[in-house]
């Protein structure tokens, strides 16, 4: 089947089987290999990104549903510099091995739309989807609200 996606703004017509999954189309058609693939199962977050504004999980879609869809991936977060969200990270050590890492700051940036003075319960609860087996989650949530605060809630 052939699909048109809008990835980071560039649009993309490619051929693709009707089984491919968006990661993989992601990865393997357009060489984004930002947002990784943690599970197959939708249980670890490390293949998130923005669809249509919309944090999804990009191992429960597949591309064909995608068509027409406007994506956003870790790779085309930022612009000419790091996005307010990957600079917390940086700045709070919110990372170390760094697999969760993309799929993490996409579902951190939507968390904190709308909601600059977000709590930590509420950072904990929202991102209760997305698995990181080496921080232990503290310097993860002290990023979320340096970045929360900075963006103003956009």
């Amino acid at each position: 089947m052939q699909i048109t996606i809008t990835v980071n703004g560039t649009t993309h017509t490619r051929d693709v089987e009707p089984r491919t999954l968006l990661v993989d189309f992601l990865r393997d058609h357009l060489g984004l290999t930002g947002t990784n693939i943690g599970c197959d199962t939708s249980q670890c977050g490390a293949c998130t990104i923005h669809m249509d504004s919309q944090s999804v999980k990009s191992c429960t879609v597949l591309a064909v549903q995608a068509d027409g869809a406007d994506l956003t991936t870790i790779e085309g977060l930022a612009n000419g510099s790091l996005h307010p969200m990957q600079q917390a990270f940086w700045d709070n050590h919110g990372l170390q091995c760094g697999y969760c890492t993309p799929g993490m700051i996409m579902s951190a940036t939507k968390l904190v739309e709308g909601n600059p003075g977000i709590s930590e319960a509420e950072i904990r609860h929202g991102l209760e989807g997305n698995i990181c087996r080496c921080t232990g989650y503290q310097n993860i949530v002290k990023a979320v609200q340096q970045a929360a605060g900075e963006m103003g809630g956009d």
